[in-house]
């Protein structure tokens, strides 16, 4: 049983967005903050990549722990309540990610990911920045 009350809960999950979240806020600040410049969000490419490095042909998502299933993470939970439907839900993510990653990697682009939880690490966030540098302009 919830502890939320249905209209509260349809509130809480509706301010839950697709794009600009706190976490890709952060990584995109700190990418920017190095000088490295990219496109957001695009939508020509399979999953449509948080971040875009055309020119070294690489795409940066950001994922939400809880939404992708970050393994070992304490942020991926799963709630108590319509257990069967929440597995349905992410494991339709998992393979929805593996598709893009997929799709991506055949078209030639190198595919990174950060996870919510690291995007609070700056030395995470500077792994980051120094792989996309390490590709090919």
């Amino acid at each position: 049983m919830d502890v939320v009350d249905p209209t509260v809960r349809s509130k809480m999950m509706g301010s839950i967005h697709g794009r600009d979240t706190q976490p890709e806020l952060r990584v995109r600040r700190y990418l920017h903050a190095v000088g490295l410049r990219f496109r957001l969000q695009a939508r020509d490419l399979p999953g449509r990549p948080d971040i875009v490095f055309p020119s070294r042909r690489v795409a940066v998502f950001v994922h939400g722990c809880f939404w992708h299933r970050h393994p070992g993470c304490a942020y991926a939970t799963t709630p108590s309540t319509r257990a069967d439907f929440w597995q349905a839900k992410f494991a339709a993510n998992i393979a929805r990610d593996a598709d893009a990653v997929a799709r991506l990697k055949e078209l030639g682009w190198q595919v990174m990911t950060i996870w919510e939880c690291r995007s609070r690490n700056e030395l995470d966030l500077d792994s980051l920045a120094w792989a996309v540098l390490a590709t090919a302009e």
